[in-house]
């Protein structure tokens, strides 16, 4: 396993040439702990998916450089607008020439293509893009956790989900990758700090999510997960509608 000049920051495979990277923060700074995750898909045209906040970039920066040069980095991209999602976009795109923000057509509207300092590759809903052995789908779920212009990307050789911050977990230290029950600690967290839009339209949008069959869920907050999603992904929909 690789690690960053930050100890704290590991790297680690969790499916073919997708890497996530993992800073956790301790109890010491948030109650129970937390952590931030970006993942990084190593192929001709090279992803990443979230930069972590601003203040994190050296870190994620020193992370992805254990594994490729940043100046093969070609995509940026995420879920929604938000510090966390894409804090340090500008700081990658100015020690990464060749990449451009990835996201769907409405972040590019409505806050990417002024933010950042190069225009977005705006996708719409369902669009596929190859990045080489890769093809990553496009799937908007506006509100879903929360924000308009959400939405995730299947990577589908793999058959990874991107997922955001779909089943957010406290605590700091978690496997990497780990087959376990994330759905009664991702709802224990949000019971106790509600971050969903709750959008009458969750279910019709986890169903399409379910029908993309993911293997692998690429959590932003806590370890990726590994089993049946589409399963995991429906029980999700009923706990909302309870």
């Amino acid at each position: 396993m690789p690690r960053s000049a930050d100890t704290s920051t590991r790297i680690d495979e969790i499916a073919d040439a997708i890497y996530r990277i993992a800073t956790p923060v301790p109890p010491s700074l948030v109650p129970g702990g937390f952590s931030f995750n970006q993942y990084l898909i190593v192929d001709d045209e090279p992803l990443l998916f979230h930069t972590g906040l601003r203040r994190s970039f050296t870190q994620v920066r020193e992370a992805v450089e254990r594994v490729i040069p940043l100046e093969r980095l070609r995509w940026i991209s995420f879920s929604h607008f938000e510090a966390d999602e894409c804090g340090a976009l500008n700081e990658f795109l100015a020690v990464a020439p060749r990449a451009e923000p990835l996201c769907g057509a409405l972040a590019a509207l409505i806050s990417v293509n002024d933010f950042a300092d190069r225009r977005a590759r705006s996708m719409a809903d369902g669009e596929l893009i190859s990045i080489g052995r890769h093809t990553m789908r496009w799937l908007e779920t506006p509100h879903l956790p929360h924000a308009w212009e959400c939405g995730f990307l299947m990577e589908r050789t793999t058959r990874t989900l991107l997922c955001g911050d779909l089943f957010t977990e406290g605590g700091a230290d978690h496997p990497p990758l780990g087959s376990g029950d994330i759905l009664e600690p991702s709802e224990r967290f949000r019971e106790a700090l509600d971050y969903y839009s709750h959008t009458r339209g969750a279910r019709a949008m986890l169903a399409r999510l379910a029908m993309e069959a993911p293997t692998t869920l690429a959590r932003m907050h806590g370890g990726a997960w590994q089993g049946e999603g589409a399963k995991l992904l429906m029980a999700l929909a009923d706990r909302l509608e309870a």
